[in-house]
């Protein structure tokens, strides 16, 4: 029987191959031979996640064909990696990807660290911050006071709580677009939400058009559903979408679903302006593309002259191309699993009905703690916590880096959760593979990216402040002098903390 659990054909491993930057050599070494190079590549591809881990890897040959290397090249490479423990193999079965006993499973989404690790590691994986207390309690608290009535019933909601529907239709009312509860569904967060749409407008083998770079969490989402992802480039900077590559994507690939982040996008922090949003619905109606829009960071907006524009929906009154997903989690607090999404009430029924074969429904207790704060105005005293935390934390984490990491270069966004950096000319998989060795985990630009894009960028989020900040600072530029110096992959690097 054999072993592997999936397949990576030789052109897909090929373009994830070429697209890594060298390793950088330091002084006095020499340029690495072929096969170690092919090694190296690959074990870095399983280390990250990018190729699964029991995954079966092309026959030697057909791979030096996609590579256009011998076979020599790549039977040594194989070779090598079994040695290591990366490789296992079995005549008849081929070659599958493997890690060696006591190395942790590589993560293939952004996952937080175990809290065990928090003592010894910075974590700048995970864009999520600490509750902001003393809202959370106040939350759990006034929820369970209105518990009991709920109790009484099956506690099954598919579309959600009809008090909490009603109140975040308000809020978009507010905001100037009209909305009836008719139009929402609560889910279990943002992924919840876009899981759903995914199933419902998407389904295996279809086209969905995603920035480039985007949310790693939701590419790796829209790929385990059997999409095929359409990458656009960013426009350069801060400055949001370049219009007219989303018009030739979407008519050129004509993709069932597009998905986008206006405000404060992850990871790049880019607000898209009005003209964008408009623009961008047009083309989406033209096309037929239902337009997917992901608003879990409007609320953090960090500079007070930051002048929001108006939500991607406003340009489609009439609801027939945007579909718009919200969330608690961001703003609030990751452990908050309420999402939403707002759309014709037709779109809603569906969602609702194909959701009886998928969670059923959204916990009733924590819907009552976000209905609670939102009535009581505590919602935006705990945002505005919020909003203060990230702005503490962001400046303090901008200042560290560029003391301590002056090559790297960023665009300091005026919202949203992270930071996107460029590295130098130095490998961002290296260096998030230098940055578990010295205590600091950071996820390397490939991972926002499709088919290996964006090896020379790392995401850093603002989730740490003050001397922790500059610590991580610290550490990354420990990581950046190893990945700098061509340590050796099997050796063991000095580290800068104690465990």
């Amino acid at each position: 029987m054999a072993q592997w659990t999936s397949a990576v054909g030789a052109a897909q491993l090929a373009r994830q191959l070429n697209a890594q930057q060298p390793r950088p050599a330091g002084p006095g070494t020499r340029k690495p031979p072929a096969y170690r190079a092919l090694a190296d590549g690959i074990r870095l591809l399983v280390l990250e996640g990018r190729v699964p881990v029991a995954a079966r890897l092309p026959a030697e040959r057909e791979l030096a064909v996609a590579l256009a290397v011998s076979r020599t090249t790549v039977a040594a490479a194989y070779e090598a990696l079994r040695a290591e423990g990366f490789l296992e193999s079995r005549r008849g079965a081929g070659s599958w990807t493997a890690v060696p006993a006591g190395n942790p499973l590589p993560a293939r989404g952004l996952e937080p660290l175990p809290p065990e690790s928090l003592g010894s590691v910075i974590d700048l994986g995970c864009a999520a911050l600490p509750a902001p207390e003393p809202w959370l309690t106040r939350g759990v608290q006034g929820a369970l006071e209105e518990l009991p009535p709920y109790a009484h019933t099956h506690g099954d909601y598919p579309a959600g709580l009809p008090a909490l529907r009603q109140m975040l239709a308000d809020r978009y009312t507010a905001r100037g677009i009209p909305t009836m509860p008719e139009q929402i569904m609560v889910t279990t967060g943002a992924m919840g939400a876009i899981d759903a749409i995914c199933h419902l407008f998407a389904g295996r083998g279809e086209r969905i058009a995603v920035e480039s770079p985007s949310y790693a969490n939701i590419l790796q989402l829209m790929r385990e559903a059997g999409a095929r992802l359409v990458p656009v480039a960013m426009a350069e900077g801060l400055t949001g979408w370049d219009l007219p590559r989303w018009r030739q994507v979407l008519r050129d690939a004509a993709p069932r679903l597009a998905y986008v982040v206006a405000d404060f996008h992850n990871p790049t922090g880019a607000l898209a302006d009005e003209d964008q949003r408009r623009g961008l619905v047009d083309a989406a109606r033209s096309a037929g593309t239902v337009l997917v829009v992901d608003e879990t960071m409007t609320e953090l907006y960090l500079d007070a002259d930051v002048d929001m524009p108006r939500p991607v929906c406003a340009f489609d009154p009439s609801g027939s191309t945007v579909l718009t997903v919200g969330s608690a989690s961001k703003a609030f607090w990751a452990g908050m699993r309420i999402g939403w999404v707002r759309a014709a009430p037709d779109v809603i029924r569906s969602l609702v009905a194909a959701r009886a074969y998928a969670d059923l429904g959204t916990p009733v207790l924590e819907q009552l703690a976000i209905n609670w704060l939102m009535s009581t105005g505590g919602w935006e005293q705990a945002v505005e916590i919020r909003r203060t935390q990230a702005r503490e934390n962001r400046d303090a984490l901008v200042t560290a880096v560029r003391r301590e990491l002056p090559d790297w270069e960023f665009d300091v966004p005026r919202g949203g959760l992270t930071l996107w950096v460029r590295t130098g000319g130095l490998s961002g998989s290296r260096l998030a593979e230098m940055g578990e060795r010295v205590g600091v985990r950071v996820p390397s630009g490939p991972r926002f990216g499709v088919d290996g894009a964006f090896e020379g960028y790392v995401r850093l989020p603002f989730t740490v402040g003050g001397p922790v900040a500059e610590e991580a600072a610290v550490r990354l530029a420990a990581a950046a002098r190893l990945v700098e110096s061509g340590v050796n992959n099997g050796a063991e690097a000095p580290r800068t903390f104690v465990a």
